[in-house]
């Protein structure tokens, strides 16, 4: 049995299923590396489904626009801080309107 949660929760561990699985997906190096490349297909797995529950009750559009834009501003922000990837400040506002965006969705429904 699932746990009744919020679509919005359900989408949010979507969302950071997918920050998960493109960092797995990167130590995986190409998917030579065997845990990397497991922990990358389970991380996947989780935030699909995560995501088909958010779906259930929640509009396509919306669900996609939050879901990617939690993992694209979750992929800049591991990458910044944990890979040492440039923190420009035109990088920083870019990912503070991608925010913003998933904001506007979230107050919009």
């Amino acid at each position: 049995m699932l746990p009744k949660l919020n679509p919005w929760v359900w989408l949010a561990l979507a969302g950071l299923g997918e920050v998960f699985w493109v960092v797995f997906l990167k130590f995986s190096d190409g998917f030579t590396r065997l845990a990397p490349s497991a922990a990358t297909i389970a991380t996947m797995a989780f935030s699909f489904f995560c995501m088909s529950q958010a779906l259930r009750v929640m509009p396509m559009g919306t669900v996609y626009a939050v879901w990617t834009g939690i993992g694209a501003a979750g992929g800049l922000i591991w990458g910044i801080v944990m890979e040492g990837e440039p923190a420009g400040a035109i990088r920083i506002a870019c990912v503070g309107l991608i925010v913003a965006g998933v904001l506007g969705l979230k107050l919009g429904s």
